[in-house]
């Protein structure tokens, strides 16, 4: 069993460029779903960022697979990391609030921690429990919850959770069988897999050649969304995943609120409250516990002084 990688500053600098994208997207996407069904936004945003990013698979030099069995760790990949969570999230959100379910997402990085220890491929460290929950504490003083759950929340949260626990898996997938793939082709190869799956699913439950045509604000919004919060974010994702490991890439949901937080201030002229700037704090404390490197030195400053 591996000890959880270290980052280094490059891998800190590309977890926070991948909070940007995908918070982004969070904006992209709401966008979008005031006009198409969510799911056809999710089939749209897969297969636009997979025909972007198909160009520069060849430009690199890499090459499809070319046999069922070196297709099936992309299919699994996308059907963790992609249609399972989309689709538990996407349906707990007609639960539960946009804030709560981005609370309960927070989640995913001890989802990754513990589903790595249970198959052995990281130890569980108590820095990296302690960082995660101070983590999923900080997201949700940001967010704000007042702590009622009726039956119908319940539902919601169960299936939020599920989403999370798909994202922990695809976690492990990704280590086991993506790892030594060059990134370009992780993320191509898996947003295929994931057009693919839902073109079927889609087809049946939307029906999307039924729908009116979108306006131009909402065309705009998906083709940024597949650009930016998909195709770069994907390329981003599985370079992380390489370098510092799966459990460190799912960190990217505790920075999620913050970027997301930041942006609404620069671009949007929202206001920033006092329990947003204690969640940002709580946040940050939660990861340097994960990075270990802060604690360890202050450990040795106390021993020595000692």
């Amino acid at each position: 069993m591996d000890a959880p990688k270290t980052m280094d500053g490059h891998d800190w600098s590309l977890l926070l460029a991948l909070s940007v994208l995908w918070g982004g997207a969070y904006f992209f996407a709401g966008v979008a779903v005031r006009e198409l069904p969510p799911l056809t936004v999710v089939l749209v945003r897969v297969s636009l960022a997979a025909i972007v990013l198909l160009p520069l698979l060849w430009y690199f030099g890499q090459s499809l697979p070319r046999t069922i069995a070196g297709w099936l760790p992309f299919f699994g990949m996308g059907l963790l990391n992609n249609v399972l969570p989309f689709g538990f999230i996407f349906a707990g959100q007609t639960q539960i609030t946009v804030g709560l379910s981005s609370i309960i997402n927070a989640m995913t990085p001890l989802f990754a921690v513990i589903v790595m220890a249970v198959f052995r491929e990281e130890r569980l460290t108590a820095n990296r429990v302690i960082g995660v929950l101070l983590g999923v504490v900080g997201v949700a003083v940001l967010r704000g919850f007042d702590g009622s759950v009726d039956a119908r929340q319940s539902l919601g949260i169960a299936l939020c959770l599920a989403g999370a626990l798909s994202y922990g898996f695809a976690a492990l997938w990704g280590r086991r069988f993506l790892a030594g793939v060059a990134p370009v082709k992780s993320a191509t190869c898996q947003l295929m897999c994931s057009t693919v799956i839902m073109a079927v699913v889609v087809s049946v439950i939307d029906q999307p050649w039924t729908l009116a045509a979108p306006s131009q604000a909402a065309v705009w919004s998906l083709v940024a969304l597949a650009i930016f919060g998909t195709a770069l974010a994907y390329i981003v994702f599985f370079k992380i995943l390489v370098r510092a490991g799966a459990s460190n890439v799912m960190l990217v949901t505790l920075l999620i609120p913050v970027t997301a937080l930041l942006l609404g201030n620069v671009f949007l002229d929202e206001a920033i409250q006092l329990k947003e700037i204690i969640g940002a704090v709580i946040i940050g404390a939660g990861l340097l516990f994960i990075d270990g490197r802060v604690i360890t030195w202050l450990t040795a400053k106390r021993a020595a002084v000692d």
